[in-house]
């Protein structure tokens, strides 16, 4: 190497002064590629996405909420009727309600985080006070509706007092009417779920039991179309920073993010789950979201990506009904069907706490060599391998035969029939029914 002369200071102490030239150091990228290595190693090593278990309920938990103002609070609702409010940073339930016989089937917290609503299977829609009783006073709701039908959902306006239920119709109601302002139906089947969106706050999805999925408008009073899909789709979630895009948790294994002007075919379809697919919820950057499923995980996908970034599971968390990201955009939570809800890191890796100025300079250094070298054999087999419980595992094996059986036979069949005859479908496309307007 050519460096500058040493020079001699006035300490006696020789001082090398390099020359900082890149065509001077031949080893740079092969140094840098060692550093790279080992930072997605020791990722690896680091990964202990498992923060806490939130136990207190005595039946699978069965919906959850997040406060809109205050980050150290959630709601969750289980499937004996009883609703508990958790401090997130004490880990502790905070209050207990039995709010509904039987499920409870659907929770939303009030724009202004003052209250929450809940629905149930008693055919009520209840609004609650988020503050505790005072002593001695009784614990009970500011109102209560009394429907016709079992509401199986319900989803509040993001900035006036109407909210919306899901049960027979999707209705519309004003906080303090006792009947709804309006009721909006297309098709005759139980509709699962229904959500605002956060952005253009008067459009509504909802998704049926008949594979549909239906958006609405609020200031008409008739829906505005749907598309049907090969399987019924349990939930949907609204991207919070992109207006028109939501991502559909399906039947079929599969999420689907659709532009809600193109619905002709799916943006992205993101397939990892190896059963039905039970929730959805995007983090509030709108660049991924997670998902929890009916095969014991939950995974985190980025919006423009059909594979999921991670996967979390547990030897004791059964099947994953519901599940949210915190608004810090740095936790995951999931309620399951063995009565407790895990808190998870969003970025399993991630340090808490806070990060010196060197420990913050180092691990921008560290992602940044990552980014740099990652597509590199090596360093994506290290980066890309998880650990899967042997069921998961198992499942992927079969379902990956199964859809090379179904390539084969497609090809063979493209074959032995007439040019032409055998139009090639694509995989966004293969999903889609009908779309409805």
């Amino acid at each position: 190497h050519s460096y500058l002369p040493l020079k001699r200071t006035a300490n006696n102490f020789r001082v090398i002064s390099e020359n900082y030239d890149p065509a001077l150091h031949p080893f740079e990228v092969p140094r840098e590629y060692i550093r790279a290595l080992n930072a997605t190693k020791l990722e690896r090593v680091f990964a202990k996405p498992f923060l806490s278990s939130l136990d207190g309920h005595r039946d699978g938990v069965n919906c959850m909420a997040k406060h809109p103002k205050s980050l150290s609070t959630v709601l969750s609702g289980a499937c004996d009727g009883e609703v508990k409010i958790w401090n997130l940073t004490k880990r502790q339930c905070v209050r207990t309600i039995q709010a509904h016989e039987g499920f409870v089937r659907g929770m939303c917290a009030r724009f202004c985080g003052t209250s929450f609503f809940t629905v149930g299977d008693d055919k009520t829609v209840k609004q609650w006070k988020m503050e505790s009783p005072e002593y001695g006073e009784e614990e009970e709701p500011i109102h209560t509706i009394l429907g016709k039908t079992v509401y199986t959902g319900i989803d509040h306006h993001w900035k006036e007092a109407v909210f919306a239920t899901c049960g027979h119709q999707v209705d519309i109601w004003d906080e303090q009417r006792t009947s709804p302002m309006c009721s909006l139906t297309w098709g005759f089947d139980s509709i699962s779920s229904v959500k605002f969106n956060p952005i253009e706050t008067y459009l509504l999805g909802s998704c049926a039991s008949d594979r549909n999925i239906v958006l609405y408008d609020m200031r008409k009073s008739t829906p505005l179309k749907k598309v049907i899909l090969n399987m019924r789709t349990n939930t949907l979630c609204w991207n919070p920073m992109e207006a028109f895009v939501f991502t559909a948790a399906n039947e079929d294994y599969n999420l689907y993010t659709f532009d809600m002007r193109f619905l002709e075919s799916p943006m992205t379809v993101h397939m990892d789950h190896v059963s039905a697919v039970l929730d959805v919820d995007y983090s509030p950057t709108g660049k991924e979201f997670v998902s929890a499923s009916f095969d014991k995980s939950v995974r985190i996908f980025p919006v423009d990506k059909g594979h999921s970034r991670e996967v979390y599971h547990t030897k004791r968390m059964q099947h994953v009904i519901t599940v949210k990201w915190t608004s810090d955009n740095k936790y995951i939570l999931c309620g399951s069907d063995e009565m407790n809800i895990r808190l998870w890191k969003a970025n399993a890796s991630e340090k808490l706490g806070v990060l010196a100025p060197r420990e913050k300079a180092a691990m921008n250094y560290n992602q940044k060599l990552k980014e740099k070298f990652q597509y590199h054999p090596q360093i994506r087999r290290i980066a890309q391998h998880r650990h899967l419980p042997k069921s998961i595992f198992c499942q992927i094996k079969e379902q990956r035969i199964m859809r090379e059986a179904r390539r084969r036979k497609e090809l063979n069949r493209r074959k032995h029939s007439k040019p032409g005859s055998m139009p090639f479908v694509s995989e966004r496309k293969k999903h889609i029914v009908a779309v409805v307007k």
